[in-house]
């Protein structure tokens, strides 16, 4: 048969191109395999190095970078809660006091205090060995003070007969301290007044709920309240705004657990205003009184009947007296409560855990009167102005105040 189209050519040509083709898939897939097992020794061979690493670690196989001295320059470091052994290890190499996480690790074994080292910063030395290292961190003299906010305290200082009792710009300055080179180094009061002052409160980590209020309020009472009642870590070193921001997102933290925004919602009250009867409860009252004040404040705001605190007029005098004068009552002002209905424009120091629930959910009741009955700080409440007027004169025939 002839083939003068050239078909069975074509056929022939397509037959061998086909078989070309298979021939190069075949030898694809060849290399293919042949590159997945070198990856997969590769693997294999990675991870056995690897565990073989880990098991010389654990074991203690081995030799590690370890610093020969007792340290060099400063450098502050934190130990957070929950922390483990390994942990302060690895912050101790970042921070350049130890060779190796190793070093300290080994050296710890020999103490078992370091298992009880607790949360806070610690002031140790650059390159210092793992056993120094140990020893210089179960040293109570190295872990720098926390600062200790007590109930009712204010921002600023406050002169009781010859003695100061230190405010909270006071107690941060002395928390700022650092020590190098022989060198003692602190903030002053008046520096983290002034950033207290003039810093955006967006930047001091004043909370979202409060800061409309805080715009508000004169620069100098701005930031009263908002750093509650607590033991507060504060970084040495740091700077005047670090470190009011530190606590009053310590604070606003401490806040949202115990009900401030979230818990404020059926008061009738924002979360600024339930701080501020916080404030008040605070320095009206003794623990066990709390709710009752809370309600007495209830129930004036409600009647629209002034609150007639002294407390709040002391707090623009910064006075920490009892009582005020006629001339203190009669003095036009936002803090004067015998003239100004309703809440101070601020909170008038810093409120605790139990002021902030009695604000939350006062006692209950119509009581609308209270005054300090016993030299023990008991208050006494009454519902009709009679009946507290008996009360009030007993106390001052008793000499409770």
């Amino acid at each position: 048969m002839s083939d003068d189209l050239g078909l069975f050519d074509r056929d022939v040509d397509e037959r061998r191109a086909a078989k070309k083709d298979s021939n190069a898939a075949h030898k694809a897939k060849k290399r293919k395999k042949t590159v997945l097992w070198l990856v997969v020794a590769l693997i294999l061979a990675v991870g056995m190095g690897g565990a073989y690493y880990g098991y010389r670690e654990l074991r203690g196989i081995g030799s590690f970078e370890d610093y020969p001295g007792s340290g060099e320059a400063d450098a502050i470091v934190e130990v957070k809660d929950g922390d483990v052994v390994s942990v302060m290890a690895t912050t101790l190499y970042e921070n350049g006091v130890i060779a190796s996480p190793r070093a300290f690790i080994e050296a710890s074994k020999t103490d078992a205090r370091v298992t009880s080292i607790q949360p806070g910063f610690y002031l140790m030395k650059t390159k210092m060995s793992g056993a120094t290292a140990v020893a210089k961190m179960i040293d109570p003299k190295t872990r720098v003070p926390a600062v200790q906010i007590v109930g009712g305290v204010k921002l600023a200082d406050i002169k009781v007969g010859d003695k100061i009792v230190k405010g909270v710009f006071a107690q941060l300055a002395d928390a700022s301290c650092t020590e190098k080179d022989g060198v003692k180094k602190c903030l002053t009061p008046e520096e983290i007044r002034q950033a207290a002052e003039t810093t955006d409160p967006v930047a001091l980590g004043v909370p979202d709920w409060a800061l409309a209020d805080v715009k508000r309020a004169e620069p100098q009472f701005r930031l009263e309240g908002l750093i509650m009642r607590g033991v507060y870590q504060v970084k040495p070193g740091s700077s005047a705004v670090e470190l009011i921001r530190s606590v009053v997102v310590a604070s606003a933290q401490k806040l949202q657990g115990i009900g401030i925004p979230s818990g404020t919602l059926n008061t009738g009250f924002r979360p600024y205003e339930v701080l501020v009867m916080a404030s008040l409860i605070e320095k009206e009252a003794i623990v066990e009184d709390f709710t009752k004040v809370s309600q007495v404040i209830y129930n004036r705001l409600k009647q629209s009947m002034p609150l007639q605190f002294d407390s709040t007029i002391n707090y623009k005098l910064n006075q920490p007296h009892i009582r005020t004068s006629d001339e203190n009552r009669a003095a036009a002002g936002p803090y004067n409560t015998y003239l100004v209905e309703g809440l101070p424009p601020t909170p008038i120091g810093s409120p605790s855990v139990e002021a902030v629930q009695a604000a939350i959910k006062p006692a209950g009741g119509d009581i609308l009167f209270f005054v300090k009955c016993d030299k023990n700080g008991t208050s006494c409440f009454s519902v009709t102005y009679d009946e507290h007027k008996v009360k009030d004169e007993k106390a001052r025939r008793e000499g409770v105040y």
